[in-house]
């Protein structure tokens, strides 16, 4: 198998896919979340520190109490999302790709409409060489 059919065949692959619309959802998302945390992150300074000291008592609370129950519904409701958001991601890399990939054929069509090609010679010549300098000039006779 060629390399040409070796990254043929994985970039048009579902995981392909589903890695660049994982990549092309967190850029989005971390632009809009960035903005967001640091209106957000400004008022509550001080509410996120006595939070972050409650944390691990509240934490050992609820583990002790519901663990069981609640880590089995955790898990099924996690595998689902997680699968349909396996899903999406691929569509929106298929998105991408195609968008990206077409976009640069475009490019390449415009680039070759526009070129002129090299009149052709009847004769060729052959490329000028260099004589060293140890090589004799041919005499005349």
């Amino acid at each position: 198998m060629t390399l040409t059919d070796q990254i043929k065949k994985i970039t048009e692959s579902k995981p392909f896919y589903a890695v660049a619309g994982a990549g092309g959802y967190a850029v989005d998302n971390l632009r809009t979340l960035r903005n967001r945390l640091r209106k957000q992150l400004g008022a509550r300074r001080g509410k996120v520190r006595e939070t972050a000291k409650e944390l691990p008592g509240k934490a050992r609370e609820t583990v002790a109490k519901s663990l069981p129950g609640r880590v089995r519904k955790y898990a099924d409701t996690t595998a689902t999302k997680a699968s349909r958001l396996y899903d999406d991601l691929a569509v929106r890399g298929r998105e991408m790709i195609t968008s990206v990939s077409h976009e640069a054929a475009q490019g390449l069509r415009e680039v070759s409409a526009t070129a002129k090609p090299e009149p052709a010679s009847k004769e060729r010549k052959a490329p000028a060489t260099k004589a060293t300098p140890s090589a004799k000039k041919p005499t005349r006779a």
